[in-house]
């Protein structure tokens, strides 16, 4: 019986952007909402690796000052993705400090039990701790089967805030009503 070979965590790099987008749509399908994932190689592309210049902020499509978002994959022995998580900051007004908002995190069927999802967030976690952050926060759709291993790791379920999206029309509609707001270059 051969030993499973532990996974490597380290940061996307441009070359892992294909696979990590392959795996974005798995996860929805997964969560079936196949119809619902647009993700696009270059957009994930522009979001962890562009630079400051590009449009200005308020352009259609604008460009963040980057990156914006980051990412860390779980690769196998072959420096193969097999897992990811894709990351941004958030702010604690009441703590002071950032945190990390994980916007996804995924391990590939065929690699779960290898330990790639508790790398990817330990990673993170450790992220958190040496930069002073004091959280580390994700919302899970909730008949996922994570939640136990989540709560095996010492994650608590927020039960008591709700979450609220404002999209499509209703996002055009109330943007319509805003005025004078800022310079419209760095509201």
């Amino acid at each position: 019986m051969t030993t499973p070979v532990i996974p490597t965590i380290r940061p996307v790099r441009p070359e892992d952007v294909p696979a990590v987008v392959a795996m974005v749509h798995e996860l929805a399908e997964y969560e079936r909402a196949p119809e619902q994932c647009h993700l696009s190689v270059d957009q994930l592309t522009s979001a962890l690796f562009a630079g400051a210049s590009g449009p200005t902020a308020d352009a259609p499509g604008a460009h963040i000052p980057a990156p914006a978002l980051f990412g860390h994959v779980a690769v196998d022995e072959r420096d193969e993705p097999i897992g990811f998580a894709l990351w941004f900051l958030n702010f604690s007004t009441w703590a002071g400090v950032h945190g990390i908002y994980l916007e996804d995190l995924y391990v590939r069927p065929a690699a779960r039990g290898t330990g790639a999802g508790r790398l990817l967030l330990a990673t993170l976690a450790d992220i958190c701790v040496r930069r002073g952050y004091r959280r580390l926060e994700w919302w899970m759709i909730n008949w996922n089967p994570a939640a136990g291993f989540y709560a095996s790791i010492g994650a608590e379920q927020m039960s008591e805030w709700v979450p609220y999206r404002l999209s499509g029309d209703a996002l055009s509609q109330l943007a319509g009503q805003a005025t004078n707001v800022g310079t419209r270059t760095g509201d």
